[in-house]
């Protein structure tokens, strides 16, 4: 059996004396592993990098081996993106996130919203939007077009915790301890500041732990947290 795809570079992890799987996100295919022979030589590890899209060519006896990759670097980004911390912890944050995806399951909109923010300036509240459309992507996504309580549409302002439902600012009045910030960047309104978006990444960081790295005993990315720190900075 044998493919050809283009596909972004997620993560790589050393197997044997000169080969590495790869792991990369295909369109039309969605996260897919691979054996790259080879892959350690100098040549082959500069194109390896998590952050490059690459030109895939997968080939296997049988649909559900491992089977092994060919790869050909279509833009390199790798370079760029460790010349910038602020860049490269997103593009690691964004592959981790990506990572998390079941296989072989396409995400053709998830991997498009991923090369978008790799290929412009960081965007705090595109990344936010990311983490909300993984969620959904993964089943477990936020209800945040209407109140829970009153079923209005207008005045939004927190998340039930638990249920990931909006709450209008008058039912979330006598709750206000227990409920999570809706922060406006995550329902397009406005420009995000400092505070919304770091209101964003804690509601999308919450839901991300009770249902993905809670449950999986995954530990959260370290680089989410760095990036989160630098983009929710007052100057």
């Amino acid at each position: 059996m044998e493919w050809i795809g283009e596909a972004l570079l997620i993560g790589v992890r050393r197997h044997g004396e000169t080969s590495v799987i790869a792991e990369a996100m295909v369109a039309g295919r969605g996260r897919h592993l691979g054996l790259v022979r080879g892959g350690r030589t100098p040549r082959q590890a500069a194109a390896l990098q998590p952050g490059n899209t690459i030109q895939l060519t997968w080939r296997a006896r049988l649909e559900d081996h491992l089977g092994t990759f060919s790869i050909e670097l279509l833009q390199a980004r790798a370079a760029d993106l460790i010349a910038d911390r602020t860049r490269l912890y997103a593009s690691q944050t964004i592959c981790d996130l990506l990572r998390l995806l079941p296989e072989r399951d396409p995400h053709d909109r998830l991997l498009g919203m991923a090369l978008d923010m790799l290929d412009a300036p960081i965007d705090g509240a595109a990344l936010a939007r990311f983490e909300l459309a993984l969620l959904d992507d993964l089943g477990f996504g936020l209800d945040l077009t209407s109140c829970a309580v009153t079923g209005e549409t207008e005045n939004l302002t927190h998340v039930s915790p638990r249920t990931g439902r909006a709450v209008s600012r008058l039912a979330a009045e006598p709750y206000l301890d227990r409920l999570l910030p809706l922060a406006t960047c995550l329902v397009g309104r406005g420009n995000a500041s400092p505070d919304d978006l770091l209101a964003a990444f804690r509601l999308t960081g919450h839901f991300l732990d009770m249902h993905v790295w809670g449950p999986r005993n995954i530990t959260p990315p370290a680089t989410r947290d760095a990036l989160v720190d630098i983009l929710t900075r007052h100057e």
